[in-house]
């Protein structure tokens, strides 16, 4: 069973998400706050979050931030789930990494297709890579060339050319 960490601070909103989750058939861990969402995303290692940005003592962005910064929840499938609608705030939770971004009210259906749909990628992510010796193998050799190509690209020298006008003549 998927467990889904949810970070809501209104606590309606938080029990009728929760509950639809629940329904779908997945384990709902859920806090009021980011701090103490952050403090379960750690300790429970989540399969996705689903997060309101504004919330008291941690908000949303910074809920994002601090999973992003841990090396062991990095990873976690995000989304916000917020009454913030404007542009600005989506191009803002999407700049941050943010997998999706949802605004209440929702429908049921599109908080579910959300959630399955960013569950289906990191699956596929993981069965690309598979926890086999020629899996890991493949992952090495892998990061050895994206260090191989740093290391060449390190070396080069940035030629800056002049630009210049060239005239056609037209015959």
């Amino acid at each position: 069973m998927k467990k889904i960490l949810l970070i809501e601070d209104n606590n309606e909103v938080r029990e009728n998400t929760s509950e639809i989750l629940q329904l779908a058939g997945y384990n709902v861990l859920s806090a009021e706050n980011g701090k103490l969402g952050v403090e379960l995303a750690v300790h429970e290692k989540p399969d996705l979050v689903i997060c309101d940005i504004m919330m008291p003592v941690l908000d949303g962005y910074g809920t994002l931030h601090m999973l992003n910064k841990n090396p062991d929840t990095a990873a976690l499938p995000f989304i916000f789930l917020t009454a913030k609608a404007e542009r600005t705030d989506v191009r803002k939770g999407m700049e941050m990494g943010a997998d999706d971004y949802i605004t209440k009210p929702f429908d049921d259906i599109e908080l579910l297709n959300a959630v399955e749909s960013r569950l289906r990628k990191v699956e596929a992510i993981r069965r690309d890579i598979q926890p086999t010796r020629d899996g890991m193998t493949e992952l090495l050799g892998n990061i050895q060339g994206i260090e191989d190509i740093s290391k060449i690209s390190s070396r080069q020298q940035i030629k800056h050319l002049k630009k210049t006008r060239r005239h056609l003549h037209r015959g």
